[in-house]
């Protein structure tokens, strides 16, 4: 089964950095996708960034881009969040959600919250705060 462990996270101060990373294990091929989502307090969850394998396809919602970069270590199957000029508003639980097989980022949904049962593999969460 696939399982995914988050961690890198931590409390910032704006304009600060921190990098997140998953560890993937289960996967049965090198087909797959990561996406990042995260939950601020009082809110629902929504998509942030993806990146699959091994095409190395990419997405950010507008909101994070220029600021955060995603990028994947194939030979350890740990994909990375590289999260620079960080504001308040980026508070939040940030989790990492599997798709096994071939899928591009288009397969995740970006333009509404999601539910948890909407996919099947999830991270732990990882704790961001940013202070001001």
């Amino acid at each position: 089964d696939v399982q995914l462990v988050e961690s890198g996270g931590g409390l910032v101060q704006a304009g600060g950095s921190l990098r997140l990373s998953c560890a993937a294990s289960g996967f049965t091929s090198d087909d797959y996708a990561i996406g990042w989502f995260r939950q601020a307090p009082g809110k629902e969850r929504e998509g942030v960034s993806c990146i699959t394998s091994p095409d190395g396809d990419t997405y950010y919602i507008d909101f994070v881009k220029g600021r955060f970069t995603v990028s994947s270590d194939y030979a350890k199957n740990t994909v990375y969040l590289e999260m620079n000029s960080l504001k308040p508003e980026d508070t939040a639980v940030y989790y990492c959600v599997a798709l096994p097989g071939r899928h591009y980022c288009s397969a995740y949904v970006w333009y509404r919250p999601v539910k948890e049962y909407e996919y099947d593999y999830w991270g732990q969460g990882t704790q961001v705060t940013v202070s001001s």
